[in-house]
């Protein structure tokens, strides 16, 4: 549980530094995924303006994580910012889920 006494730049360090990591770890994986595999149940195009929208997020986490160090923590970031992400990592996981169980659905038939 979160210590609400803590001074506001020691709480933006508990709780947006990690929120930051967590949507580089996962965009990067789901770049990773929509780089090397063919996702079947997407056409080329669907699967490039995703693959493309991950690449703009992994930009602007990154310049949000940069700022944040530069400041010392002393800045946040606005939740009309971090819902786009939030979005866009639900859609990656939902294409990132639906490819692992049609791969293993296809696994079971060899």
């Amino acid at each position: 549980m979160l210590n609400s006494n803590l001074p506001e730049p020691e709480l933006l360090k508990t709780i947006l530094q990690p929120l930051l990591e967590d949507f580089q770890y996962w965009f990067e994986r789901s770049r990773h995924l929509l780089e090397t595999e063919q996702i079947a149940f997407l056409d080329q195009q669907q699967q490039f303006d995703l693959l493309e929208r991950v690449k703009q997020a992994q930009q602007e986490v990154n310049s949000a994580q940069m700022l944040f160090q530069v400041t010392g923590g002393q800045v946040g970031i606005d939740m009309a910012a971090i819902m786009p992400w939030h979005h866009l990592l639900t859609e990656c996981w939902k294409v990132g889920m639906r490819f692992r169980a049609e791969r293993s659905h296809q696994n079971e038939g060899i």
